[in-house]
């Protein structure tokens, strides 16, 4: 199945989302529990970096990976595709006369390692004729035998496939018998089992779970032929199948209604929300374009955190080095040394490859540095990039800040974006608080299209589900939202954050980045935000 056939079975839009190939081979469902020996990874680690030190490289790491996918994909009572698949391997960066090379195999033996070393050595000393600069890595200390796992309750690799279609068919009944006309749903789980070793004296061993499971809706006017969608409120997770089986049972209820979850996601209940809210998106009112008080909900909100914060403060986007795939950042160098007015004085940004449950939580980034969080925005103020060993340099860091990430063993790491994410405020507030006191003001859930600029200055969004607020209550809902924003006037205009009790993770599973590209996946954490006086335009548009 190609990009293009897989988008049409799952009903999924581009917006944000980058979907990757499925490389590697099928397999049987019952070969996604399988691992490589221990002792068989550090044997081909060995090989890789005694080849690359006998070869002249002053540094060399491996990275031996098993990478498993399961997709399961149906519509109403069908199920469409099941799809299993495994790529192993392993990938050897050195550098040699201060430039990186880089090679991989997908021959499991010692010699092949040795000789994807020595390739890759050859290819250092071949760059090193155009390098200007030697690189220059960040300290890190070798951390010896070491292992990470993702707390998962339950493997949802071991899960049996029969029970998830259960789930997804229940979720798609579900919908059908509350009034929609269509519904698809998927489920997506990935486990990256991850074998890391360099000549610093690092073997770290981990094993990383995600899972995800959207579905769209869809109602009909059977009169006019007018439809409208309302997709899940799901969040992709860094969790096992208890997010699914009530295990971790976890949800809240917004102001208007909606359920949103935490630590779990009740799909079916979410399904025959989206039939009846489908149906009332058919008669909405369109909104009268203008200045409004908007409160954004955290499934919607990090999407904008995602374009606006996350990306334009990846140090490589600032640097120039995206910039013709995506484009480069209008917080350069020198808004860090001045401690730029990114946003309001509430407004605290934080970066963090630690956080449960989170997308991004490794114990040790693909470059063997161990994962932490810091700041990025504090009291509004622009204080610091996200970076990899050979860029905190340009920052004057002494260690790396562990964004170093690899979707493949057949792919050369590079910096990603770790877990970016507002904290909550100091004063208690729900968000029924925060709704009380918006006079002229419109309440966003879920995520919707979008477009931003090659700078990441520039941006537009849509949303899911929209309801007008008049004089501190929730009225009716909307149609055709979409708000206009330039990144630092937005973030100047956040007048009030709910508290901790509201705190929720948004997550893009497939988020694409770098040539060739690679995806990786990340999480967003706010509570419920409002923001004053935004720009708020109509979509729609007359055919005829």
């Amino acid at each position: 199945m190609d990009r293009r056939q897989f988008l049409a079975a799952c009903g999924i839009g581009a917006g944000g989302t980058l979907l990757p190939g499925f490389a590697g081979r099928a397999i049987a469902a019952q070969q996604l529990v399988e691992t490589i020996d221990l002792a068989v990874k550090k044997r081909l680690a060995d090989a890789g970096l005694s080849a690359a030190s006998g070869a002249g490289a002053s540094y060399c790491d491996v990275r031996v990976g098993r990478y498993l996918r399961q997709f399961v994909i149906t519509r109403e009572a069908n199920v469409q595709n099941i799809v299993n698949t495994e790529s192993t391997g392993v990938g050897v960066r050195v550098i040699a006369d201060g430039a990186w090379g880089f090679s991989a195999t997908n021959a499991m033996t010692p010699e092949a390692v040795a000789e994807a070393a020595r390739l890759a050595t050859a290819i250092a000393r071949a760059n090193a004729r155009n390098q200007t600069q030697p690189v220059q890595l960040a300290p890190t200390p070798g951390v010896g035998e070491v292992s990470w796992r993702t707390p998962i309750q339950r493997n949802a690799m071991e899960v049996p496939i029969q029970e998830k279609v259960d789930l997804l068919l229940a979720v798609n009944n579900a919908a059908m018998q509350a009034g929609a006309n269509f519904v698809n749903s998927q489920l997506f789980l990935v486990n990256e089992q991850k074998y890391f070793a360099s000549t610093d004296g690092s073997y770290i061993d981990q094993d990383v779970h995600r899972i995800w499971a959207p579905f769209s809706v869809t109602a009909i006017d059977q009169t006019t032929g007018k439809f409208r969608s309302r997709d899940g409120l799901s969040a992709p997770m860094g969790l096992g199948y208890e997010y699914l089986d009530g295990r971790a049972e976890e949800k809240m209820v917004s102001p208007n209604g909606v359920v949103s979850y935490r630590n779990s996601y009740d799909m079916v209940e979410d399904a025959i929300a989206a039939a009846h809210q489908a149906r009332e998106k058919l008669t909405a009112k369109s909104v009268e374009p203008g200045q409004y008080d908007l409160v954004l909900d955290p499934n919607h909100l990090g999407l904008t955190i995602h374009e606006s914060i996350g990306h334009p403060l990846e140090l490589d986007r600032v640097l120039g080095y995206e910039a013709n795939y995506a484009g480069t950042s209008f917080a350069t160098l020198d808004k860090r040394e001045e401690r730029f007015q990114y946003g309001s004085e509430i407004v605290n940004v934080f970066a963090d490859k630690t956080e449960a449950g989170s997308l991004g939580a490794v114990g040790y980034d693909d470059e063997g540095v161990a994962t932490k969080s810091w700041p990025l925005i504090q009291n509004g103020r622009l204080v610091d990039y996200q970076a990899t060993r050979d860029q905190a340099h340009i920052l004057g860091k002494t260690e790396s800040d562990g964004c170093s990430y690899a979707d493949s063993w057949s792919t050369v790491q590079f910096q990603r974006m770790p877990n970016v994410s507002l904290r909550p405020g100091t004063t208690p507030m729900t968000a029924a608080d925060m709704i009380a006191n918006v006079e002229n003001g419109i309440y966003i859930l879920g995520r919707g299209s979008f477009s931003i600029d090659q700078q990441r200055y520039n941006a537009q969004f849509g949303g899911t589900l929209f309801f007008e607020i008049k004089d501190g209550r929730i009225t009716q809902p909307l149609e055709d939202v979409a708000y206009q924003i330039r990144t630092p006037e937005f973030w100047n205009a956040c007048s009030a954050i709910c508290d901790e009790t509201d705190y929720r993770l948004f997550g893009s599973f497939f988020d694409g980045k770098g040539q060739p590209s690679q995806v990786s996946a990340v999480s967003h954490g706010s509570p419920t935000t409002r923001f004053d006086g935004i720009n708020v335009i109509n979509t729609a548009r007359s055919l005829g």
